[in-house]
C-alpha cells in the first residue's frame, strides 16, 4: 500500500458540456485501465441511465488511475447548476482541481461557481483549455478571462500561477501552449503528479475519515466513501460513527468490507491507508458529512458549507381516478421513505412533511434536480403528483419579503435578440450588459429565480434551438411583484373515458392537443392548450351518434394534428400553480389540483373575492 506521498486526489470541474467526462475517459485510457483487446467504454463515469440519456453528469463519482508508482484518484463532477451540491460535497475529498474551460465559449456561469468553491477550500488548480479542435477558437482570450476570474475570486498567489494546458479531450492530445507540441494524455497525468500536492494525511494515529459520498452494495448495504485523513483501516476493525450534533452518542460498528475504486470497476480490499479514497461498510445509518473515527471521543472533521436551496415543490400521493393502475408504489408511507432516503445521499435536497396528509415538500437548487429524482422514482414503479416549482422567499424583521435573484447569461443569434429581450422584460429581468460577437450576442442580466422557470423552452422556440443560457445564484433581494410566465390557458376534460378522433377533431380547432385518439382521460385532466388565458372545458370522449343518415365508416377521413408530448421536466415548468403533473411508470399527465369542475369554479370565485378584499 503506497504512502500519502504517492497519492494524488483531484476533482475535474467545469461548466456543463465543457468535456469533463470525456477527459476522464482519456485519463483512464492513458493510465492503462483498459487491456489491449478490451472495448473502451465512452463516458464510463456516467453510469446512471438518466445521465446517458440526457448527456450530462448528475452524480459525482470517483475512480483511480495507477500510473508510474502513483495512485491518482479522480472525481468526475456535474457541470449543471442544479447539481452544484454534488461539487460542494467532494471538495473535502481532494487536494486539487482540474478546471476545464471550452476554448471557444470561455468561462461560463458554472465555471465561476465551481472555481469559487475550489479556491475557498485552498485547492490547487490546473487549467485545461479544452476543445482546441473547434472552429473559431480564441485560446489567448480564454487564458486572459480565466486569469481575470482568478483575480475576481481572490485566488492566492500560488493558485493564480496555476499551469495552463491546451488540447482536445475527445481527440486525446494535450500541449503546454496553444501551438506547442502535442502529447498524449499521459503528459497530463505527469502534470497532475508534479503540480497537485499529496494529501495532508497522517499515517500514524487513530483512524479518521470524513464521509463525502454514500454508495449502495446489494450484499452489505450502505457504503460510506471518503478520504482517510489519518491512520489505516482493516476489515474487522471496530470504528465509531460520530454524532451529527453535540451531545449525541457515537455508534460503534465492525467494518465488514473495504472498497477501492480503480478504473471502471470497484474492487474489495483488506486495508486502506492515509490519503486514499475508500468505501467502507458496516454502518447501517450513515450520512454525508459525518466523521468515522477510531475512538468514540474523537473530534469530528468540519464539512464544507452547502449553499441553501432556492426553489420548493410539493410531491404528493396520486389521488386521480387512475391511481394505482400503473404503479407498484402508491402509498404515502412508501413515497415518504423513498424521499427521505434520497435526502441522505443528496445534500442539496431538503425534504419535509407538510400539514396535509400524503403531501411532502422538497427544496432544491433547481427544477431539473427534482425532475431527475421524480423520473428515477417513476422508473422504480412510483406514482406521484408534482406541483409547479416556486421560489423560496424570506421575510426580514421589518416585514420586507425577499426572493432569490440569479445572474443569467443568454447567448442568442443576432436576429433573435429583440424577441428574447421582450421575454426577459416580462420575466422582470434587468439587463446588466450586452456583448456583440461575430456570430452571436450575449445578454447578461439579473433575474428572479422564478423568472428562469420555464425560460429554457421559451428560448428554444424564440431562437429555433440556437439559443443557450446559464445562470448562477446571486443574492436575496426585495420581491419584484407579480409575474406572468405562461400566457395561455388550458383545455380541460369534463368526462372520463377514452378520447375519440371525432371529439378531438372539433377540439383541435380551439388549441393544441396534448392527447391522441385512444388515450384515457378523466374529469379535470388537461388535454390541450387554449391560446386565450382562460381554461376551456371540453369533452374529448364524445362519440358520433349513428343514425340512418350517418355511416359508421365516415370517421376514417379525420386528420388529427400529432399531440404535444411533454417530458417530465417540461411538464413541471409548464403547469400553473393550480395544476399538477401526474407521473406513473407508463404516463405523464397534466391535471388540475381540484378535479371537479364545480368545486374548481367555487374556489376560483373565493380566491377572486379574497384578492378584491385585500
Amino acid at each position: 500500500m503506497p504512502g500519502p506521498q504517492h497519492i494524488r486526489n483531484i476533482a475535474i470541474i467545469a461548466h456543463v458540456d465543457h468535456g469533463k467526462t470525456t477527459l476522464v475517459d482519456n485519463l483512464l485510457k492513458a493510465g492503462g485501465t483498459y487491456r489491449e483487446n478490451q472495448a473502451v467504454q465512452e463516458r464510463a463515469m456516467d453510469s446512471m441511465d438518466l445521465e446517458r440519456e440526457k448527456g450530462i453528469t448528475i452524480k459525482a463519482k470517483n475512480t483511480s488511475v495507477h500510473w508510474q508508482g502513483h495512485i491518482i484518484n479522480i472525481v468526475d463532477t456535474p457541470g449543471h447548476a442544479d447539481f452544484g451540491g454534488e461539487v460542494e460535497r467532494v471538495m473535502k475529498m481532494v487536494d486539487g482541481v482540474m478546471l476545464v474551460v471550452d476554448a471557444y465559449e470561455g468561462p461560463q456561469a458554472q465555471t465561476r461557481f465551481v472555481l469559487r468553491k475550489a479556491l475557498q477550500n485552498n485547492l490547487k488548480p490546473i487549467v485545461f483549455v479544452n476543445k482546441m479542435d473547434r472552429p473559431n477558437i480564441d485560446p489567448a482570450k480564454v487564458h486572459d478571462q480565466v486569469l481575470e476570474l482568478f483575480l475576481e475570486l481572490e485566488a492566492n498567489e500560488d493558485q493564480f500561477n496555476a499551469p495552463f494546458l491546451y488540447g482536445s479531450a475527445r481527440a486525446g492530445w494535450v500541449s503546454e501552449t496553444p501551438d506547442g507540441e502535442q502529447h498524449d494524455m499521459a503528459f497530463m497525468l505527469k502534470k497532475i503528479e508534479e503540480y497537485i500536492p499529496p494529501p495532508n494525511a497522517e499515517v500514524e494515529g487513530d483512524f479518521q475519515l470524513l464521509v463525502s459520498n454514500i454508495d449502495w452494495d446489494n450484499f452489505v448495504g450502505r457504503v460510506a466513501i471518503g478520504r482517510i485523513n489519518r491512520g489505516t483501516v482493516n476489515v474487522g476493525d471496530r470504528l465509531f460513527l460520530l454524532p451529527k450534533e453535540a451531545g449525541g452518542n457515537a455508534i460503534p460498528a465492525k467494518i465488514s468490507k473495504i472498497f477501492q475504486y480503480t478504473g471502471i470497476s470497484t474492487n474489495e480490499s483488506s486495508t486502506g491507508g492515509a490519503g486514499d479514497i475508500v468505501g467502507i461498510s458496516g454502518f447501517e445509518d450513515v450520512d454525508i458529512g459525518q466523521t468515522i473515527a477510531g475512538s468514540a471521543d474523537a473530534e469530528p472533521l468540519p464539512f464544507v458549507a452547502i449553499d441553501p436551496p432556492t426553489i420548493e415543490m410539493q410531491i404528493s400521493v396520486n389521488d386521480g381516478p387512475f391511481a394505482g393502475r400503473e404503479g407498484d408504489h402508491v402509498t404515502s408511507r412508501k413515497i415518504r421513505d423513498r424521499l427521505f432516503r434520497e435526502a441522505k445521499t443528496n445534500v442539496a435536497l431538503t425534504i419535509s412533511d407538510t400539514d396535509l396528509a400524503g403531501v411532502f415538500s422538497i427544496a432544491a437548487r433547481g427544477s431539473m434536480q427534482i425532475a431527475v429524482l421524480v423520473e428515477t422514482m417513476r422508473r422504480e414503479g412510483f406514482e406521484v403528483c408534482v406541483s409547479r416549482p416556486i421560489a423560496i422567499t424570506k421575510k426580514t424583521e421589518d416585514g420586507t419579503i425577499l426572493e432569490p435573484f440569479e445572474t443569467l447569461w443568454v447567448e442568442v443569434p443576432e436576429d433573435s435578440v429583440g424577441g428574447v429581450m421582450k421575454r426577459l422584460a416580462a420575466r422582470k429581468a434587468k439587463i446588466d450588459d450586452i456583448k456583440v460577437h461575430a456570430h452571436s450576442t450575449t445578454i447578461e442580466c439579473t433575474i428572479p429565480t422564478r423568472g428562469i422557470i420555464g425560460f429554457e423552452f421559451e428560448l428554444m422556440n424564440l431562437t429555433s434551438g440556437h439559443g443557450i443560457f446559464s445562470h448562477l445564484f446571486k443574492e436575496y433581494a426585495p420581491h419584484c411583484g407579480l409575474m406572468s410566465t405562461r400566457t395561455t390557458g388550458t383545455l380541460v376534460s369534463v368526462e372520463q373515458g377514452e378520447a375519440t378522433a371525432y371529439a378531438l377533431d372539433s377540439i383541435q380547432v380551439r388549441g393544441k392537443l396534448f392527447v391522441a385518439a385512444g388515450d384515457l382521460v378523466y374529469d379535470g385532466m388537461i388535454v390541450g392548450e387554449n391560446p386565450r388565458t382562460e381554461d376551456l372545458p371540453v369533452n374529448p370522449t364524445r362519440s358520433k351518434q349513428l343514425t340512418n343518415f350517418r355511416a359508421s365508416g365516415s370517421d376514417k377521413g379525420i386528420q388529427l394534428v400529432p399531440p404535444i408530448r411533454f417530458s417530465l421536466e417540461r411538464a413541471i415548468e409548464y403547469i400553473a400553480p393550480d395544476e399538477l403533473v401526474e407521473t406513473t411508470p407508463q404516463n405523464i399527465r397534466l391535471r388540475k389540483r381540484i378535479l371537479d369542475q364545480n368545486l374548481r369554479a367555487r374556489e376560483t370565485k373565493r380566491m377572486k373575492e379574497l384578492a378584491e378584499g385585500q
